[in-house]
């Protein structure tokens, strides 16, 4: 007979693989979407069709209530809303940086940067949080930082400015992470997703209207499943941490480089150079062992998941 505990990390994987997957498969969207669209409008379909399929998730568990609007209502009340609007104005930026490496850069090549964001949050939380980092994470941040340079390359004919976009993207993803946890501590995760969301889609909105471009055949389908895969990775991903360990979900999260790597070979005849392989797995082991350190301390300490568990894939 098997345990409840093992149970619970069993759901935890596969709720963990089914968000990587998700992840990988909206940025396969992201690409065929960006053939036909620009950046700034994939992400406001990306927001808008993602808000579409959070809100039944939302409102479906109040309507058993007496009172299912006022449920509703004081579900996602927050007395922040300020602090969502810096944080989802930065999230646009990461979210807009990034959509551009997937539409611009190798899958690969833009996936493996992206997970450099724990490095900056490591580096983010001491600025911003106060936290205390020793020499062993600060040696992993070092080698995570080794890693970025093998992809970016800045030496060779082979660096583009591309390569910096998607290193912004993982910055700018890194603050989320930081004000996402700041936000925890007043806020339930409904709220922070639903503010989120609400603010998002006038905000991708504005700088979309400047250069529109109207969808249509196949682009509706690209945009509707990015959105859909967005929102579904999301949810896996922050159920699959409160059930299980983040140092040992990790590397499932991980899968979604060789998913993207596969599409781009198959779809877009895209390879995979050496430096952007060894630069990857420098920069995976430099983010598995952060997470595996931060989720020591959590337990230590007894706190929630920690931040340098940032989502892979706005």
């Amino acid at each position: 007979m098997v345990s409840a505990p093992r149970n619970a990390h069993a759901r935890a994987a596969l709720l963990m693989l089914g968000s990587t997957l998700g992840f990988g498969l909206m940025a396969i969207f992201i690409r065929l979407a960006s053939q036909s669209i620009p950046t700034w409008e994939v992400a406001f379909f990306r927001n808008s069709f993602g808000f579409l399929a959070l809100l039944p998730m939302l409102v479906l568990p109040v309507l058993r209530q007496p009172r299912p609007a006022a449920a509703f209502a004081a579900r996602v009340h927050t007395r922040h809303l300020p602090r969502y609007l810096v944080r989802t104005a930065i999230g646009i930026a990461s979210m807009f940086c990034g959509f551009w490496a997937i539409a611009h850069l190798p899958l690969a090549q833009a996936i493996s940067l992206a997970y450099s964001s724990p490095i900056f949050v490591t580096i983010a939380a001491i600025v911003m949080l106060g936290e205390r980092v020793r020499a062993r994470r600060w040696t992993a941040v070092a080698l995570g930082f080794l890693g970025v340079l093998v992809i970016v390359r800045p030496w060779s004919h082979a660096f583009s400015l591309g390569t910096l976009v998607a290193v912004a993207a993982a910055v700018l993803s890194a603050l989320v992470a930081i004000q996402i946890k700041q936000l925890s501590r007043v806020d339930e995760a409904d709220t922070i997703v639903f503010w989120t969301y609400a603010l998002w889609v006038p905000m991708s909105l504005l700088p979309s209207l400047l250069d529109w471009h109207r969808p249509t055949g196949i682009a509706w389908l690209w945009l509707a499943a990015t959105g859909a895969m967005g929102t579904v990775g999301q949810l896996l991903w922050t159920r699959a941490l409160k059930l299980g360990d983040v140092s040992a979900l990790t590397p499932i999260s991980f899968m979604q480089l060789p998913v993207v790597s596969l599409a781009g070979w198959l779809l877009f005849g895209e390879t995979v150079d050496a430096a952007t392989l060894v630069g990857a797995g420098i920069i995976l082991g430099s983010t598995f062992y952060i997470a595996h350190r931060e989720a020591q301390l959590a337990r230590q300490q007894r706190t929630s998941a920690p931040s340098e568990a940032v989502e892979p894939g706005v």
